[in-house]
């Protein structure tokens, strides 16, 4: 396999994982470990249902504001234009989605609003919702000077979240998926991910992961960040990361789709199960993929030769 193609393999795998894991995580969202395994055993199968009442394959607000963010990188050459991408969130949420978090929602009220496209600073708005939908910036970014890199990400998220913890979560998520695909398609590259994770839990105590299994994570990015690493990092496979994580149930479709994002840039898209990207909704399953080659493509580390 040529380095571009592993490249495209891996990208394929990031966006493909965060719709597989929205999809298997959404039918436990809210429910506790208990309640899964009495009503589920071990959650292991894309099936639907779930709070919303969803098709067995069918996505919620993650994978949605993601492809969004995903058509507006592409319409920009890779570039992130914040005015563009909120434009892009406003017309998904006029659409009247399933599921919108209301952190998400006020922001994109705010830019109809007063066309502002940076909510203003606020310590409590340390949700998971910027973190969720991140994977096309990666995508679009790697490569790219971690500065740069840094800047566009912290942009993306204060759309709807500006929050240190929020920042600083998302990019090491973004730095997650870097590794990932930058890994040359040796199996089992969680060893490249263990260090942003230790890193991010050392500067801020908030994310530390270490020690008692994190279940019923919320929607808060660092308990859903502890609930993510602890899957990755004691997992050797996509499908043992992504069953582990959604079966802490809580949050399930968030923490699903942002371990499927890494895992899929780790592991790749050959190492997602064929019966779960079998399941998901053919749309997106083809909008995924399609947005994937693209936006890599227009990244700074695609090879050009």
């Amino acid at each position: 396999m040529t380095a571009r193609a592993r490249l495209i393999e891996r990208a394929s795998g990031a966006f493909l994982g965060l719709a597989v894991g929205d999809a298997l995580g959404a039918t436990v969202e809210f429910m506790t470990p208990r309640e899964i395994r009495a009503e589920h055993g071990w959650l292991h199968d894309i099936k639907g249902g779930g709070w919303l009442r969803l098709k067995p394959g069918e996505v919620t607000d993650d994978t949605e504001m993601a492809l969004a963010l995903g058509r507006s990188l592409i319409a920009r050459g890779g570039n992130f234009d914040p005015a563009h991408a909120a434009q892009e969130f406003s017309d998904w949420m006029r659409g009247k989605p399933k599921d919108i978090g209301h952190t998400v929602r006020r922001g994109i009220v705010r830019f109809r609003t007063t066309g502002e496209i940076a909510v203003p600073v606020n310590e409590h708005d340390a949700g998971n919702g910027a973190c969720m939908r991140i994977a096309p910036l990666a995508l679009a970014t790697f490569g790219g000077a971690p500065e740069a890199v840094a800047v566009a990400v912290f942009a993306s998220a204060h759309l709807t979240h500006n929050c240190v913890l929020s920042d600083e979560g998302t990019l090491a998520v973004v730095r997650m998926i870097h590794a990932g695909l930058a890994s040359g398609g040796d199996p089992g590259g969680v060893g490249d991910i263990a260090p942003i994770a230790h890193d991010l839990a050392a500067r801020f105590s908030s994310f530390a992961f270490r020690g008692k299994r994190r279940e019923n994570p919320s929607g808060y990015l660092p308990e859903t960040l502890q609930a993510v690493f602890q899957a990755l990092l004691r997992t050797d496979s996509f499908e043992s990361a992504l069953a582990d994580v959604v079966n802490r149930g809580g949050d399930a479709d968030t923490t699903g789709a942002i371990a499927g994002t890494v895992a899929g840039a780790v592991y790749g898209a050959g190492d997602i199960p064929k019966r779960w990207l079998k399941r998901l909704d053919p749309a997106v399953r083809r909008a995924c993929a399609d947005q994937a080659r693209r936006l890599v493509a227009l990244s700074p580390g695609y090879p050009r030769s």
